[in-house]
């Protein structure tokens, strides 16, 4: 889905078989549900060639979150377009990421970081044995790191415009979300905190109230102004030595 992918696997017992796993993995989610190839079953569905009785187990599976996801965001969350496409993207990314990082619980892997887009679920610990390091970009100077934390055992998402330009709508008003520029938010995991972020980023400058009102959250906003705005914990995470 035109993202680039980095997984780091630092238990010495891993084998390579444990990456071809991951990427053969996110191969299929991007030949199901990418919006840009003319052959997936996202494409099919939009363009009406597939009914809704033939949709695969996992297309039924993103649907259902969808929808629950946008009940519990009030309405701000929505894969469908202003112009009546469905595009998924904002919540197949974390649920693919967490759903590759099942993959190595599985084979009993601990310690580990995948990161799709930059969106992130971090496991375990790093090869120097700490937190997994992970830096917040300036959206106005990406070259520039303004906030640097660690994690373990969470996700972490960010939605902005700086990358791709006014991709986020506000489902209510049908225009582009522009308000706000970054939203980083921390969640249990990284599909969580993606579906989150998305919707928050949609509401504006209130959506860092949302995520401050969600247990278990975290988040840091930059506005529009290069104001930034934190949620009142999010500080646990920073990294002290920087």
């Amino acid at each position: 889905m035109g993202m680039p992918i980095t997984v780091e696997i630092t238990d010495t017992s891993a084998s390579a078989g444990a990456f071809d796993k991951i990427f053969q993995y996110f191969d299929y989610v991007d030949r199901k549900f990418s919006t840009y190839k003319a052959d997936s079953e996202i494409t099919g569905i939009n363009n009406g060639e597939v009914e809704e009785t033939d949709y695969s187990d996992d297309m039924k599976v993103i649907f259902t979150l969808a929808n629950e996801t946008k009940e519990e965001t009030g309405g701000y969350f929505d894969i469908v377009t202003p112009s009546g496409k469905i595009d998924p993207s904002g919540l197949v990314k974390g649920w693919s990421i967490r759903n590759a990082a099942n993959i190595l619980r599985k084979d009993g892997i601990k310690n580990f970081y995948i990161d799709a887009g930059g969106d992130i679920e971090a496991c375990g610990k790093n090869s120097e044995g700490k937190k997994w390091a992970i830096g917040i970009r300036n959206p106005f100077n990406q070259q520039e790191i303004i906030k640097a934390i660690r994690l373990s055992n969470c996700g972490i998402a960010t939605s902005g415009t700086y990358i791709r330009g006014e991709h986020i709508y506000d489902p209510r008003s049908g225009r582009p979300a522009t308000e706000i520029v970054s939203l980083t938010v921390i969640g249990p995991d990284v599909y969580e905190a993606d579906r989150f972020a998305t919707a928050a980023f949609a509401m504006g400058s209130k959506g860092i109230d949302f995520i401050e009102d969600l247990d278990g959250f975290e988040g840091y906003m930059i506005d529009k102004n290069g104001t930034a705005t934190m949620t009142s914990s999010f500080d646990k995470y920073a990294d002290k030595n920087v």
